[in-house]
């Protein structure tokens, strides 16, 4: 992966002008997201989080169900609790675990409405849409062009 910090940051400061504020680090596992975000964030004193870390640990005492209908006020309630923008996410597969039902991209939207996010997104970009993991994976997601309003 040929990206900077700086990279990343010019980034998020164009997001700033967009209705969702997000910003995604799209590369297959093992590209060098993690490394890219951590310096971003030792670099300009980012909160820089661990999403299947601070997911899983808040929703450890509930049921399954629970954890269906809690998980994006969970994640919302993570973004909100850190200061500084923007905030980094990391390690976001819990996200699409499929006994939490959610939409990933949905997630992330949201909660990059009121402050700038930049995440790191396991998959591939091209000209027919974002994907996550391939498509014989149990959580496999595409999304259309049409969805990606997003940098």
């Amino acid at each position: 992966m040929n990206l900077l910090p700086d990279d990343i940051f010019r980034a998020a400061g164009q997001a700033q002008e967009l209705y969702h504020r997000l910003v995604l680090l799209v590369a297959p596992a093992g590209a060098g997201k993690t490394a890219i975000l951590r310096s971003v964030a030792e670099a300009r004193k980012l909160p820089f989080l661990n999403v299947n870390l601070e997911v899983s640990s808040r929703m450890l005492d509930l049921t399954g169900r629970q954890r269906a209908i809690r998980a994006g006020k969970v994640l919302r309630e993570i973004v909100d609790g850190t200061q500084g923008s923007p905030v980094l996410l990391d390690n976001i597969e819990i996200l699409f675990d499929q006994s939490l039902k959610q939409d990933p991209l949905r997630l992330l939207k949201d909660v990059a409405r009121s402050r700038t996010v930049v995440a790191s997104w396991n998959g591939t970009m091209d000209d027919r849409g974002l994907t996550y993991a391939q498509p014989d994976h149990p959580e496999y997601q595409h999304y259309p062009p049409s969805e990606i309003d997003f940098l």
